[in-house]
């Protein structure tokens, strides 16, 4: 309890500051007059009265924070930011008939956070547009990650916010910085972020959309989330320039941020080149791309070679990247398509990018292990030192990737087995189980690219949120929790 008591008036800064955020749906509410501004309204002062409330409580036990104290406070965030997101579609101040329980308001909240971007909701296109603002805000934050917005913009948090970005950041290596201070660190990741975002937003209204969609589907894309104003997608909006402006977006947003941010500081692309992620992810993802266009249109799926590449980089793209946009349905191509296409989203994203998965660094350590390995069996007294970019990476790192490998494979088995022991068939178990833990958002069978996880029991809904939020904070920052060890002096 009292180490809760350490992190309380953290907490409490962020959740004022998230009350903020809510802030931005109530101006649409009001400028589209929809009728949920009493919705939103309600819900700023709910939330920011938790923040002050657990500000004043922890005030008196106010310290540095410490490793502990960063994991819990990261854990305990993304535990209640999607409880107080679910504000605004239960509270009984709005007209119409479109509601949420609890458990789905949750998921979708969760989905929206954790940038995995699949929905329970059904008709998406009849949604207010505060709602549907609310929903892809949710993804723009979660995108580069609550806490190290939080970081950037309220130094309150001090030197602990390199904790908080601890328990944050995604990846093998935590401890990187670009400049001396974390939330230094924090602000330019979010200059590159924000910029990007703008830029997308301009791209997308010169491609045909309006102003309000090309707002909601930047922050989608920038978040590589999948959200969309339209209850198919891009299906619905059904324009090749908007897709291209999203293909380009979601690669972009698939690279590490840093790297960006060195790139743009050196003025030279060969930030990229040096990256140990970069050329590995866009390989993989474009090479990945063609190969299954060319197939579609071999098969005789499509005729048209501009469908073909059309739809088969789009939806690779898309699901490689863990957005999970779609302007087909997939799942009716040749099965050994989708399945490819959800694999390399399991691992291609880079660290430090917006995307879920196992992240592409580990990928590359691992095969470069596994040359080693077999290097030993040919040269059994030889020594190969395992680098990356001529970085020296050390064993405590390899032995941390497998055994984080290990454990996500084993949480994917568990998640999926628990979606068979809800009733469901194998095929939408095991891709729901993958795609919620690789936070790319549809999946095979009843949650397909047009269909949505409304269609599951509370039980699955249930486990889908856990595997998204374990997926998201990396397995090892939400176990730690739970480990009798954590709590002990």
């Amino acid at each position: 309890m009292k180490r809760f008591l350490y992190i309380a008036h953290a907490l409490g800064l962020v959740t004022i500051f998230w009350s903020a955020i809510l802030f931005l749906p109530y101006a649409f509410s009001l400028y589209y007059q929809d009728g949920w501004d009493k919705n939103f309204l309600y819900a700023i002062g709910i939330t920011a009265s938790v923040g002050l409330f657990l500000f004043l409580v922890g005030f008196p036990f106010k310290r540095e924070l410490r490793l502990k104290d960063g994991l819990l406070l990261v854990f305990s965030v993304w535990l209640l930011f999607p409880a107080i997101g679910t504000l605004p579609f239960m509270l009984p101040y709005h007209p119409g008939e479109f509601t949420l329980d609890f458990t789905r308001a949750y998921y979708e909240v969760m989905s929206g956070l954790t940038t995995t971007g699949s929905t329970v909701i059904a008709d998406v296109t009849g949604l207010p547009k505060s709602i549907n603002a609310w929903r892809h805000s949710l993804i723009w934050v979660g995108g580069m990650g609550i806490l190290v917005l939080a970081v950037a913009i309220l130094p309150l948090l001090g030197v602990g916010g390199h904790q908080v970005m601890r328990g944050e950041a995604a990846g093998p290596m935590k401890e990187e910085k670009l400049t001396p201070r974390i939330a230094g660190t924090a602000k330019a990741l979010y200059a590159i972020y924000i910029g990007s975002t703008l830029l997308c937003v301009l791209c997308y209204r010169w491609a045909g959309l309006s102003w309000f969609d090309a707002w909601c589907h930047a922050g989608s894309t920038m978040g590589l989330g999948g959200f969309s104003t339209y209850t198919n997608g891009y299906a619905d909006i059904n324009k090749p320039a908007v897709e291209w402006v999203a293909c380009i977006f979601m690669l972009f947003a698939g690279i590490n941020f840093a790297t960006h941010f060195t790139a743009f500081r050196t003025r030279s692309l060969k930030a990229y080149k040096y990256c140990p992620e970069a050329l590995p992810f866009l390989t993989v993802v474009l090479s990945s791309a063609f190969l299954i266009s060319v197939y579609l249109f071999l098969s005789g799926y499509y005729t048209s070679v501009n469908n073909a590449f059309r739809y088969g980089f789009f939806n690779t793209i898309s699901l490689a990247t863990t957005t999970g946009f779609a302007n087909a349905d997939y799942s009716l191509w040749p099965i050994a398509l989708p399945i490819w296409m959800l694999v390399i989203g399991n691992f291609s994203s880079s660290a430090g990018s917006t995307g879920g998965g196992v992240k592409m660094i580990r990928m590359v350590i691992l095969f470069k292990q596994i040359g080693i390995e077999l290097k030993k069996l040919i040269h059994p007294h030889g020594v190969f030192p395992l680098k990356v970019k001529r970085r020296l990476i050390n064993r405590s790192v390899i032995s941390a990737i497998l055994l984080f490998l290990i454990v996500y494979a084993g949480t994917f088995m568990f998640c999926a087995a628990l979606l068979l022991i809800s009733g469901l068939d194998y095929d939408t178990a095991v891709s729901a189980a993958l795609a919620s833990i690789s936070n790319i958002g549809p999946a095979l069978g009843e949650v397909g690219p047009m269909s949505n996880y409304g269609v599951l029991n509370d039980f699955a809904i249930w486990v889908c949120t856990f595997a998204m939020l374990i997926g998201r904070l990396e397995l090892f920052t939400v176990m730690i929790i739970f480990a009798p060890e954590f709590w002990r002096k």
